[in-house]
């Protein structure tokens, strides 16, 4: 017994030597680049046009007919307005009713071009949260260091500064060999179709073919739950798709006092509960296998050491992820009933009840298995499952190559104490559209943003960092100059 005791204290000893000789050699994912000269900017200036954008109120709403269109109209002229030196070196046009479109024509036409895709319309500010604002959710108020709005950080804090930059660059006279496209859209957030879809589809009619699409989606994250010391600069390199079903189903409506062993909530919630207690299956693959193989080198011992080992790691980590909302996303297909109706009065059976379960598919999980495996869940004749409203494929993964280098190397030299690292992005972004025109399509907004400001981005108190908008200037001012060299 004292033999074998012996023996398996050997062999933990040398597993842990092995996994620890492991994570103490591996390589670092990060580029070694001379930080790129600092770009001197009007600071006042240019805080003064964004905070003039965010005062027009481009809302959109799930209705169109509640949108303010004379708003989306100042919008596009206050564009031409405020950004003289682009409208005049770049050709602008209209693609449909949501749509904006800027080509910035290069030297070179056997060069792909560089597509940027932004959005100037904004969600609404939720009703009687006005005074809970610090400043006026549209007053574009510049104080303590802050840009505060709604839109600030989502999206337009990234239209602006892409204009910026582009001002900028024909101030210079720059002579861009390889074309750069601006696409705009003025919908994004009530899911793009008129905007950004009739973009890209516009822009396949045209045989285009672009090097590289970069939309919002990642940030540089400071202070998240990443367990790395820097910021990381996180570039989704994939998206995750969009489905809702509605389940409804009948009962013979009557009394309260003279109840069926099920009402017509009861099945439906029975059926909630079965979706939700057999969650998709799930594990660390794909984009999100990628964020940790660029993180782990980065990170204190004991997790370095985790991570380096998956082979023998794995089932812990996936439990830990699960166990967090924000990390099980990154996982699997989600699912969230978030739309339940049914009954008239407290003492009537209701005839009828409906709920709606929105889905958050994973990249390789088609929204036609999706929709079976919810059947098979359910198992229930009473329920009738049906697809509604908008639905969207999850994205293509976008390889991390030489292109993703080359943004990754524009990251670091602009934000030299950053982590850059691939992610799954697990909402819905106008990029996805644009996967019809370019085989690389990367998400990542180039503002450091705090993770408690997170919250403020469809909430209250949205704001953006002075200094950190700034550094957005010059990205996209780094980046147009190093793509079309």
């Amino acid at each position: 017994m004292k033999r074998l005791l012996l023996a398996v204290i050997v062999l933990l000893v040398g597993l842990l030597g092995v996994a620890v000789a492991r994570a103490l050699v591996l390589p670092s994912r990060q580029l070694r680049v001379t930080p790129l000269a600092t770009l001197v900017l009007d600071d006042s200036a240019a805080l003064s046009r964004l905070a003039g954008a965010i005062r027009i109120p481009t809302v959109s709403h799930q209705v169109a007919s509640e949108d303010d269109t004379s708003a989306f109209a100042a919008m596009t002229e206050y564009l031409a307005v405020t950004y003289p030196r682009l409208h005049g070196a770049l050709t602008r046009e209209a693609i449909g009713a949501r749509g904006l479109l800027f080509t910035w024509k290069g030297s070179d036409s056997t060069l792909k071009p560089l597509v940027l895709v932004a959005h100037l319309d904004v969600v609404p500010v939720e009703p009687g949260t006005d005074a809970k604002w610090t400043h006026p959710p549209f007053g574009g108020v510049l104080a303590d260091g802050f840009v505060w709005g709604r839109g600030s950080f989502d999206d337009k804090g990234s239209a602006i500064a892409i204009c910026e930059a582009i001002e900028r660059l024909v101030a210079q006279d720059t002579k861009p060999r390889r074309t750069v496209l601006l696409a705009f859209g003025l919908d994004e957030e009530v899911g793009g179709q008129g905007g950004a879809q009739r973009i890209a589809m516009a822009l396949a009619e045209r045989h285009v073919r672009a090097a590289m699409v970069l939309d919002e989606g990642g940030a540089v994250l400071v202070g998240g739950p990443l367990p790395v010391a820097k910021p990381v600069a996180l570039i989704g390199i994939a998206e995750k798709g969009y489905l809702t079903l509605a389940l409804s189903t009948t009962a013979v409506g009557g009394h309260s006092s003279m109840p069926p062993k099920q009402t017509a909530i009861g099945v439906l919630g029975a059926a909630v509960a079965a979706i939700e207690s057999h969650p998709s299956p799930g594990s660390l693959r794909g984009p999100s296998h990628a964020l940790f193989d660029y993180l782990a080198p980065e990170m204190p011992l004991l997790p370095k050491v985790l991570f380096a080992n998956l082979w023998l790691s794995r089932p812990l980590i996936e439990r830990q992820l699960a166990a967090s909302a924000s990390s099980n996303a990154m996982l699997r297909t989600t699912a969230a009933a978030t739309v339940f109706t049914a009954g008239t009065k407290d003492n009537v059976l209701p005839s009828a009840a409906r709920v709606l379960v929105n889905f958050r598919t994973f990249p390789g999980e088609t929204i036609a298995a999706v929709t079976a495996r919810v059947r098979a869940v359910v198992n229930d004749e009473r329920v009738t499952i049906a697809p509604i409203g908008e639905q969207r494929e999850a994205s293509a993964v976008s390889a991390i190559d030489s292109t993703f280098t080359a943004l990754q190397r524009t990251i670091a030299g602009t934000f030299a104490d950053v982590v850059v690292a691939p992610y799954l992005v697990v909402g819905g972004t106008d990029a996805s559209y644009y996967t019809r025109i370019a085989d690389h399509v990367y998400r990542f907004l180039p503002i450091r943003i705090p993770n408690a400001d997170l919250a403020g981005m469809h909430g209250t108190n949205e704001r953006v960092s002075t200094a950190a908008w700034l550094d957005a200037v010059r990205f996209y001012h780094n980046l147009v100059l190093d793509s079309t060299r």
